[in-house]
């Protein structure tokens, strides 16, 4: 079987529609149009609502909604520890591969394995919620509520275990000087 060709006959132009000069004046006639509705109409005679599109932000925090999957932490247990026990179930289920465990064996023979490299790469992260939903003993949670993160250097993004351990709603690790 073999590909034809169809050749297309384009309409010809009529000499004003060669200088565009009435394809132009449609167009700033529709943009008139709109400007007297939306603008003059909706707002100098106030049948519009007006929506407030800046914020305040320092002097007027940002109310973030119910939900919202802020910054991580780790929690603790009630002896102080972590909760965490280094399955390595919330890197397999990151699919920005920004989570890095290391495991080691714990004295406690009541606890198998601990992380004692805890790491994620915050400009990896795509804040998805995998990895609190992939947990099996509710160990990382992204509750705190937090969405500035930024960062002097590329490696201030790189949070470990004790940041992680401290980073809880309402207190940041930084700004305490405890890391």
């Amino acid at each position: 079987m073999a590909i034809g060709v169809k050749k297309v006959v384009r309409p010809e132009l009529t000499p004003l529609e060669r200088i565009y000069l009435v394809e132009v004046a449609k167009g700033l006639a529709i943009t008139a149009r709109h400007l007297v509705r939306n603008f003059l109409v909706g707002t100098l005679l106030g049948k519009r609502e007006k929506v407030i599109i800046t914020r305040e932000y320092p002097e007027e925090p940002l109310q973030v909604p119910p939900g919202f999957r802020g910054e991580h932490r780790l929690m603790l247990r009630e002896d102080g520890k972590i909760r965490c026990t280094a399955c390595m179930l919330c890197a397999t289920a990151c699919p920005a591969r920004c989570i890095r465990i290391v495991a080691a064996e714990d004295a406690d023979p009541g606890v198998e394995k601990y992380p004692s490299t805890y790491t994620i790469d915050l400009l990896r992260c795509v804040f998805c919620g995998y990895c609190v939903e992939a947990c099996p003993c509710d160990a990382i949670r992204m509750d705190t509520g937090k969405f500035e993160n930024a960062t002097f250097t590329r490696a201030g993004a790189v949070v470990d275990l004790v940041y992680l351990a401290r980073n809880h709603a309402g207190k940041s690790p930084l700004s305490e000087g405890i890391y």
